[in-house]
């Protein structure tokens, strides 16, 4: 592995023998690996949670207890360590080859010691353990991607909401569910008047922050099982499950208040708008939602011929 540095990695060496600690500390800092070490169990625990090694070497016998009990305490899940453990073992503990494994060791060497294998063998595990975190960080990256090419693909970029064709996936959803169990079922209709006004007088970037506080003040009146979408330019919908028509029309009038006295502005410009609302309502033979949408549609028509700043029902 390219840019492999031993200077990065902490070992940590458990074993009751001075005279292997020394052998193995010195054969690991000449390859300029950072060694620190503990002669216990209890020892050996806490230098694992407080320095956090990047590979541990133990011995398989000890007095107190055993490598692979060790072994195995600091892998049996929730695991202490996610580092590599590699177990001391002589030539006669052959028949612990198995065990060592199933306990969560990666690895064994035997003693006495050859540098070059337990070099070689420590470097191949650590490269491991570099290439498997970078794999890791390589697929959060990649989830967090995906999330956001999700996004992307069903919100407004503008206002956050959903754009108008995730908000249809939605209201087929809740449109079935209306249907199977008979349930209520609304649809909002809100244009912002005198938009194209606003443009020209203000600019677009004030446009644009009409826009978004907008869908913030509808967002803001709505309950957190409503849905709230941008059709395009300045007409937005909303869905309101177990909703009649009744309800809907007080949602509507609420928002339009809301709406008629927020001040929007940038700088020393301010503005103040106004919203109409049409309001439709499931009904028990509508084929789909976009029958509903459409009688919403009709009822905002209707609400913009007898003028602006009002809630007309379908």
């Amino acid at each position: 592995m390219k840019n492999f540095c031993p200077e990065n990695f902490l070992i940590l060496i458990v074993d009751d023998n001075p005279n292997n600690l020394q052998i193995l500390h010195v054969i690991l800092e000449t390859e300029g690996y950072t060694t620190i070490a503990a002669s216990n169990e209890e020892d050996a625990i806490e230098r694992v949670r407080l320095d956090k090694p990047d590979l541990i070497i133990m011995a398989l016998t000890m007095p107190k207890t055993s490598g692979l009990e060790l072994c195995d305490h600091l892998k049996s899940p929730p695991p202490l360590t996610t580092s590599p453990i590699i177990l001391m073992r002589t030539i006669r503990e052959q028949e612990y080859l198995i065990e060592a494994f199933e306990k969560g060791a990666a690895d064994t060497i035997t003693h006495p010691f050859n540098p070059a294998e337990i070099l070689a063998r420590v470097r191949t595990h650590l490269e491991l353990k570099q290439t498997q975190k970078q794999l890791n960080r390589l697929v959060q990256e990649q989830e967090k991607l995906t999330k956001l090419l999700r996004k992307l693909a069903s919100t407004d970029p503008l206002t956050g909401l959903w754009n108008r064709r995730h908000f249809l996936t939605i209201g087929y959803q809740e449109f079935n569910r209306a249907c199977r169990y008979k349930r209520s079922l609304s649809i909002l209709m809100i244009d912002l008047d005198n938009f194209k006004q606003i443009n020209e007088e203000y600019g677009h970037t004030m446009g644009d922050e009409v826009l978004k506080g907008v869908a913030k003040s509808i967002v803001g009146s709505l309950r957190e099982a409503d849905y709230c979408g941008r059709c395009g330019g300045e007409e937005f919908v909303t869905l309101l499950p177990e909703t009649d028509s009744a309800g809907a029309m007080r949602v509507a009038e609420r928002l339009r208040k809301r709406l008629e006295q927020i001040t929007i502005g940038i700088g020393d410009k301010q503005v103040q708008m106004t919203v109409t609302v049409g309001v439709a309502s499931y009904q028990l033979d509508d084929s789909n939602i976009e029958v509903i949408i459409q009688r919403a549609h009709k009822a905002l028509y209707h609400a913009k011929s007898q003028g602006y700043n009002r809630v007309v029902l379908h």
